[in-house]
C-alpha cells in the first residue's frame, strides 16, 4: 500500500477544551501547534501531499480528523462519533474527502463509530466496540466494508485501562506484522499475524503509523522503535506529548489516502 495524500486539520486555539479522559496536564497550545506542523512534516518526509484544513473552534476535538471517517483505497465512509459534541466534524471531512471518493457511505443512528476504533490489516479490518463505537455502528460499518469486498471482525476494546480507542493499542504495520499491547497480545482474532508486543510502560506508543517507507512513532519510546527496526523497519519519532493529554495518537491526525485527488 502506497499512501500519497493526507487530510490534516490545525488545532484550534481552544483545542484544550475538547474530550479526554486522561489527567495529564492541559496542553499548551503553541506547542501543539509546533508539534502537530512537525508532524505534517513527518508525513511529506514519507512523500506524502497534505490537504490542510484550517482550526474548527467550534470543535476543539477536529484536529483528530481520523475519527470522522474511515477512507479505503475504494470508498470512504463517514462516521457518526459516539460523543455528541464532535458530530458536526464529520460534515467539512466530507467536504474535505470529496475530491478522492465518488462513492460514500454514512453510519447512522443508533449506530455509533469513531474511526479511531477502526485498524485495517490488508483489506481485513478490525473494529473495535468500545465506548465511542457501538454494536450497531460496527455492524453497519462491516456491511458497508463487505459490500466493497473487504472483510471485518469484532474486538472487544472496553475496560482497558488507558484505551479510549482500539487503535490506541494496535497498529498494523504490513507483512503481516501486528503492534499490540498485552491486553489484545492473546485474543483469537490475531492469530496468525507477528506479534510486536508493546510493554506496559510503552503502551501509548502503540498507536504507531506506518506511511510507505516509514513507520512514524511517539517520540520516548525506545524499545518500541528497537523491536520495530528488528523487524526491517526505518523508524521515525514525533513528539507527540500535547496531544496524549486529550487522548490523541500519531493515527488521529491524519486520514491517509492512497491515490491523488481527481483531476
Amino acid at each position: 500500500m502506497t499512501y500519497t495524500h493526507a487530510i490534516v486539520r490545525t488545532p484550534a486555539e481552544n483545542f484544550a477544551a475538547g474530550l479526554t479522559t486522561v489527567d495529564l496536564g492541559s496542553p499548551v497550545y503553541e506547542t501543539a501547534l509546533a508539534q502537530h506542523r512537525a508532524y505534517c512534516q513527518a508525513l511529506q518526509a514519507c512523500g506524502m501531499a497534505l490537504t490542510v484544513l484550517p482550526p474548527d473552534p467550534q470543535h476543539p476535538d477536529s484536529t483528530f480528523v481520523e475519527d470522522a471517517a474511515i477512507v479505503t483505497a475504494r470508498c470512504a465512509i463517514l462516521t457518526y462519533p459516539g460523543a455528541e459534541s464532535r458530530r458536526g466534524e464529520v460534515a467539512g471531512v466530507r467536504t474535505a474527502l470529496s475530491p478522492f471518493y465518488d462513492r460514500f457511505y454514512a453510519i447512522m443512528s443508533p449506530g455509533t463509530v469513531d474511526g479511531g476504533d477502526v485498524c485495517e490489516a490488508d483489506g481485513h479490518f478490525f473494529i473495535g466496540l468500545s465506548e465511542r463505537t457501538n454494536e450497531a455502528g460496527a455492524r453497519q460499518l462491516a456491511s458497508f466494508l463487505e459490500r466493497e469486498g473487504y472483510t471485518a471482525s469484532f474486538i472487544p476494546a472496553t475496560g482497558i485501562p488507558g484505551l479510549l480507542h482500539l487503535k490506541s493499542g494496535i497498529a498494523y504495520l504490513g507483512e503481516g506484522n501486528l503492534v499490540l499491547i498485552d491486553e489484545f497480545a492473546g485474543m483469537p482474532a490475531f492469530q496468525g499475524y507477528r506479534i510486536v508486543r508493546v510493554s506496559p510502560e510503552e503502551a501509548y506508543a502503540a498507536n504507531c503509523l506506518r506511511v510507505n517507507e516509514r513507520v512514524l512513532v511517539a517520540e520516548g519510546y525506545p524499545r518500541l522503535c528497537q523491536a520495530i527496526e528488528e523487524l526491517g523497519y526505518s523508524t521515525l519519532p514525533v513528539e507527540m506529548s500535547e496531544f496524549q493529554k486529550m487522548d490523541g495518537g500519531l493515527s488521529c491526525l491524519s486520514l491517509r489516502l492512497e491515490r491523488p485527488a481527481a483531476e
